[in-house]
C-alpha cells in the first residue's frame, strides 16, 4: 500500500459532529471531483473508503443515492451524477448557480475554522496524491479548472502554506516540495499520524545523510593524507635503496623508520607517535630533510 492511500484511509477515519465541517468535507470532495457542473459531476478515486464516504455524505446532507461503479481491474471507484435535477441541487447546495463565470472556491460554506481543513482534506480525498517520503518530498492537488487550482491557492496561503502551481497534460497541478509544508499539510487536513510517520523517516534519512557525510569526509581525508605521504615514502625508499639508514643521523633514522611503518597517518599523528612528542613542524622538518637527500642521491 502507498503511502498516499495510507493518508486517505486516515482521513476517511476522521470523524467529526459538527455539520458545517461534514459539509465542507463534501463540498472539497464534490468540487475538486473529476467534473464538478450543472451538465455532471464525477467523482472518481482509487480508495474504496473515499468513494464510499462520498455517496454516505450524500444521502446524509442531500439525499442523493447512487451505486458505486467499480472499475473491471478493481481498482478504480467512480460516482457519476448526470441527471440535471440532481447536479442542480448539488450545486445549489454550496451556492453556485449558472450565471458564475468561473469555477472558484465558494468561502461561504465555511462556518468555523475547522471547515477549512475538512475542505481541505476532502479535496485530497478528490484530486491528491503524496509521494512515498523514503522517496521524495511531493504533495500535489490535481486540478481540472485553472481559476479553481488558483482558488485554492489563496485558500492554503490562509492557512499560512505556499504551495507552487504548475501545467501538467493539461492539468493545473498544486503543489508542495518542502518537507515542513508537507507536513503542516497533513496536520491541517487531519493526517496527524501519516505527519509522524513522514517526521519519522526524515529524521532516519538526515542521520543517514549525516552518516554518509561523515564517512566521505573521513575517506577524503585519508586519501589527503596518503597523496602527501606519498614522495615522503618514496624519498625514504630510495635513500634504502641506495646508501642505507645507517647513514643518517639519529633523528632522521628514527623518522624514516616511523614513517614507512605508519604510511597512512596524517603528519600531527606520526609527530606524537614519538618518545617524546614531536611538534608538527619538527615532524615536517625531519621529513623535508629526508626527501632533499633523496633528491641528491
Amino acid at each position: 500500500m502507498s503511502f498516499s492511500s495510507d493518508v486517505k484511509n486516515e482521513l476517511v477515519k476522521n470523524e467529526t459532529e459538527k455539520n458545517c465541517c461534514k459539509k465542507s468535507m463534501l463540498y472539497g470532495m464534490a468540487l475538486f471531483s473529476k467534473s464538478f457542473s450543472f451538465d455532471g459531476i464525477a467523482f472518481q478515486t482509487e480508495n474504496e473508503g473515499a468513494a464510499f464516504i462520498f455517496r454516505q455524505m450524500l444521502v446524509e446532507q442531500l439525499a442523493i443515492n447512487f451505486k458505486i461503479k467499480v472499475s473491471p481491474s478493481g481498482r478504480s471507484f467512480t460516482i457519476a451524477i448526470k441527471n440535471p435535477d440532481k447536479c442542480r441541487k448539488l450545486l445549489g447546495y454550496f451556492g453556485h448557480s449558472k450565471s458564475d463565470t468561473s469555477l472558484k472556491i465558494n468561502f461561504s460554506n465555511f462556518d468555523c475554522p475547522e471547515c477549512y481543513n475538512a475542505f481541505l482534506a476532502g479535496a485530497f480525498l478528490a484530486c491528491g496524491t503524496i509521494s512515498a517520503p523514503e522517496r521524495e518530498y511531493h504533495l500535489e492537488y490535481i486540478v481540472s479548472y485553472l481559476n479553481l487550482s488558483k482558488s485554492l491557492i489563496t485558500l492554503l496561503q490562509e492557512l499560512e502554506l505556499e504551495p507552487k502551481l504548475t501545467k501538467r497534460k493539461g492539468y493545473n497541478v498544486v503543489y508542495f516540495k518542502d518537507s515542513e509544508a508537507i507536513e503542516d499539510c497533513l496536520y491541517i487536513m487531519g493526517a496527524s499520524s501519516s505527519m509522524f510517520d513522514m517526521m519519522n523517516v526524515k529524521i532516519v534519512k538526515d542521520i543517514r545523510n549525516s552518516a554518509n557525510r561523515r564517512a566521505n569526509c573521513e575517506t577524503a581525508n585519508i586519501e589527503k593524507t596518503v597523496r602527501a605521504a606519498m614522495p615522503q615514502i618514496e624519498a625514504i625508499i630510495k635513500i634504502k635503496k641506495k646508501m642505507g639508514f645507517d647513514s643518517l643521523s639519529e633523528p632522521l633514522r628514527e623518522m624514516a623508520v616511523m614513517r614507512l611503518d605508519n604510511p597512512d597517518v596524517s603528519l600531527s599523528e606520526l609527530a606524537l607517535m614519538f618518545d617524546p612528542p614531536l611538534s608538527r613542524s619538527g615532524a615536517n622538518h625531519r621529513l623535508n630533510r629526508l626527501i632533499k637527500i633523496a633528491e641528491e642521491l
